[in-house]
């Protein structure tokens, strides 16, 4: 078994702000990619257990695009979640008090194809970018 990987931010905003940004899909769109030559133009969230994630992914270009797809396995509002991603890796994220914010912290199942330094630089990057969007939108 391979080892997960972990990534983090702190992000200067309540745990219930970082939860809804985390989970509304008109806000995905906004935070949910790892690069400005990236988008997320869609998202859907049906927020319970058993409940379906989609998140399409596209180069601005249109050079290339995917839809990241999972189940919902545990929605504990507004500390912690995990997706069962359709491939069959699991993806955990929790939301603590830390100081006057709060620390996001995704452990992550990685998947074979790809280095494991590169999944965890590009899902550090979409948590940044997920950063800087809340603490732009307070």
């Amino acid at each position: 078994m391979t080892e997960k990987i972990t990534i983090e931010a702190i992000i200067a905003a309540s745990p219930i702000e970082v939860w809804r940004a985390f989970t509304s899909p008109n806000a995905i769109t906004q935070w949910n990619f790892a690069s400005p030559d990236w988008c997320c133009p869609s998202a859907e969230v049906d927020l319970r257990v058993g409940g379906r994630y989609f998140a399409r992914m596209e180069a601005r270009d249109g050079s290339f695009g995917f839809d990241f797809i999972a189940s919902y396995e545990e929605v504990d509002a507004p500390s912690a979640l995990t997706l069962l991603l359709d491939d069959g890796r699991r993806a955990r994220t929790t939301f603590e008090v830390a100081g006057n914010g709060t620390r996001v912290r995704t452990v992550f199942d990685p998947e074979p194809t790809n280095p494991t330094d590169m999944q965890r630089d590009g899902w550090q990057a979409i948590s940044n970018s997920f950063k800087a969007h809340v603490e732009g939108t307070k």
